[in-house]
């Protein structure tokens, strides 16, 4: 098994086993949130419909701010609790995929915090 192999694998066991904590806790909504080296994408996903409620993404075009820092994970935090505070949720899941919880995922889940989201 080469060096990437095992980092997928290490990486997929942090998401099964971050997925097995909150899925049978409640049925509230999930938020979810990916990283990638140019944009960070987040969606709220009912998993009892198995539909996405509201998503948004810095890749957008509308959206104002641009780049992959932590500004613009705060941003992208602030549009999303705005889109799932129209649809009518409230409460939902933290869902990392196994990211650590610091830097922009931190700042998403604070700025979403903010505008209303409860975690």
């Amino acid at each position: 098994m080469n060096r990437l192999e095992q980092k997928r694998n290490r990486k997929s066991r942090r998401v099964e086993r971050v997925r097995h904590a909150i899925k049978p806790k409640t049925p509230r909504a999930r938020l979810v949130v990916n990283r990638s080296n140019k944009y960070i994408h987040c969606q709220v996903v009912d998993d009892l419909a198995g539909k996405t409620l509201a998503a948004a993404s810095t890749a957008e075009k509308g959206f104002s701010k641009r780049g992959k820092n932590k500004e613009c994970a705060a941003a992208l935090g602030a549009v999303i609790a705005e889109r799932a505070l129209a649809k009518g949720i409230k409460q939902v899941v933290l869902d990392r995929r196994g990211l650590i919880y610091h830097g922009r995922v931190a700042a998403l889940a604070d700025a979403a915090r903010e505008k209303g989201l409860e975690f």
